[in-house]
């Protein structure tokens, strides 16, 4: 347990942001998790199709895009973009070779590959334009190979600045009348598929502070580009209060030179808490950098539908069930019908003993496993890229239910832990629709359907000092736990995401 002595030290350290409503007892959880650690997620098998993972047939897309439509006509859908990742890892390499640093040799391919091909990526004129302000020539910079000067202007304060800038603030794509940036493409694809019958259409992204205010402008020009819809943005950033202490390799709490406890922020599990004021209906998440020109889009638009229309369906059903059980005379034949909806369709676990309880026992069990949450995530075939992935996860009490994990929370000590994640299929790209209302058009807590013990910690530095940091369960994985959880295969196209500057060369970014 935290002694009386840390809990004062925690206390002490508080002064920054205790105006965002954090407690001395939640830090002292926090530091008591650093000395206890985080117990492995036990993956029972991955989720693979016909078990966890569900294929869209042809018979069946009419009528989900009927759903899909209708929804959206009532202005019931919006979307929920994490946009506050800086662009510093897309440059990752780019800025090792400006630095000087040793590069391997995929790094040094990846630079003179750039290099080659710097005209086709659609900074380029930006590009030549800040050096031609600043009394330099990009084209005599690139026919002579000054790849230090192009990159200084490209990177660093001496020009575009690049490198400090939010990922969604990059000119991805080009087009004849000019660039889009990944912010700019959210908002056309929002437009080509969630608009309302009065030609509304809603956006939520989450945006660092120091860069808001450009964000803001920058999506104002965006919108001119749009003059027959009518757009509802919000930005919100990450709060404070969700920061999570660090401590020292010997848990301790870690303090910086000037004597203050250094917090740090949570991961995106820490968005929680944004969702949830969101107080959306039916909500889109997806990644800022997960975007396509328009050329490349029909895939993308199509599944976003039928996602969204699966939605609807299950829950409508999710909801004539519950308004079922709430009805005084429900009968044992009716409990019947939605346990095996449950079990079947939604892969809810009712307890062995679930025959023997009483009818008053039977409902009032469902019901509570029903009132939940629910979200459809697509999910892509696995070809070696990175990311979580659909596994089906044994949980307290012996319960098995499909949850999305990521390898930093499984023991890759156990061998055979390691081979359930070798024999995965699929992955998730973070390409999922949630429903935030319950059958009474509620919005749920979402803070009561989350994993706590699903958080992770790593080793981090500061100036050259070790330290533990704590993430929270991520927004897509624990903390969305104890939600209904519905696995969708979707195609390989709809996940074509800019990882490094590189990637922006990739045919589905060249259409």
């Amino acid at each position: 347990m935290v002694t009386e002595s840390e809990l004062r030290e925690i206390e002490n350290g508080l002064a920054d942001i205790i105006d965002e409503g954090t407690s001395a007892s939640a830090l002292a959880k926090q530091v008591e998790r650093f000395k206890n650690g985080f117990p492995p997620t036990r993956l029972e098998r991955a989720c693979t199709l016909n078990d966890g993972i569900y294929r869209i047939q042809a018979d069946d897309k009419d009528e989900l895009l009927g759903c899909f439509e209708e929804a959206a006509n009532e202005g019931r859908f919006s979307r929920f973009v994490p946009a506050s990742g800086a662009a510093t890892r897309m440059f990752k390499h780019l800025l090792a070779k400006l630095n000087g640093e040793e590069l391997a040799e995929n790094e040094q391919e990846m630079v003179q590959t750039f290099m080659d091909l710097l005209p086709v990526f659609p900074f380029y004129e930006d590009l030549k334009n800040a050096m031609q302000k600043g009394g330099a020539n990009l084209e005599d910079a690139f026919a002579n190979q000054d790849y230090n000067l192009i990159l200084e202007y490209l990177l660093t304060e001496t020009g575009l600045n690049y490198a400090s800038l939010p990922k969604g603030l990059i000119p991805f794509h080009n087009y004849a009348d000019g660039y889009r940036t990944p912010f700019a493409e959210h908002i056309a694809e929002s437009e080509a598929h969630i608009k309302d019958r009065r030609g509304m259409v809603k956006l939520h992204f989450t945006v660092s502070p120091e860069h808001e205010q450009n964000i803001r402008e920058h999506v104002e020009e965006v919108l001119a580009q749009f003059p027959d819809s009518r757009f509802d943005i919000e930005f919100s950033q990450q709060s404070k209060s969700s920061d999570t202490v660090a401590v020292d390799m010997n848990n301790e709490v870690f303090r910086t030179g000037s004597g203050k406890i250094l917090f740090r922020p949570a991961g995106h599990g820490a968005l929680l808490d944004n969702l949830h004021k969101l107080r959306g209906d039916l909500v889109f998440v997806k990644n800022i950098d997960n975007v396509v020109p328009d050329t490349a889009k029909d895939t993308t638009l199509e599944y976003k539908k039928l996602l969204g229309g699966l939605l609807v369906k299950i829950q409508e059903q999710v909801f004539e069930c519950l308004n079922m059980l709430e009805n005084h005379n429900c009968s044992e034949f009716e409990v019947a019908a939605v346990s095996i909806f449950a079990i079947s369709h939604l892969s809810i676990h009712l307890p062995d003993d679930f025959g023997q309880m009483s009818l008053e026992e039977k409902i009032s069990l469902l019901r509570v496993r029903l009132s939940k949450p629910i979200r459809v995530c697509g999910m892509v075939k696995n070809e070696g890229e990175p990311g979580g992935g659909p596994f089906w996860v044994k949980g307290p009490g012996g319960s098995v239910t499909p949850q999305i994990v990521e390898k930093s929370q499984v023991d890759m000590n156990d061998v055979d832990q390691v081979d359930i994640v070798k024999s995965a299929t699929h992955f998730n790209p973070v390409d999922l629709v949630c429903g935030m209302r319950n059958h009474r058009g509620e919005w749920y807590a979402l803070k009561n359907f989350t994993d706590p013990d699903t958080g992770f910690i790593s080793v981090k530095s500061r100036n050259g000092r070790k330290l533990k940091a704590m993430e929270l369960p991520g927004l897509w994985n624990g903390s969305m736990a104890d939600w209904i959880t519905f696995f969708v295969e979707v195609p390989l196209s709809t996940f074509s995401p800019v990882k490094t500057v590189n990637d922006l060369l990739k045919e589905e970014h060249r259409y």
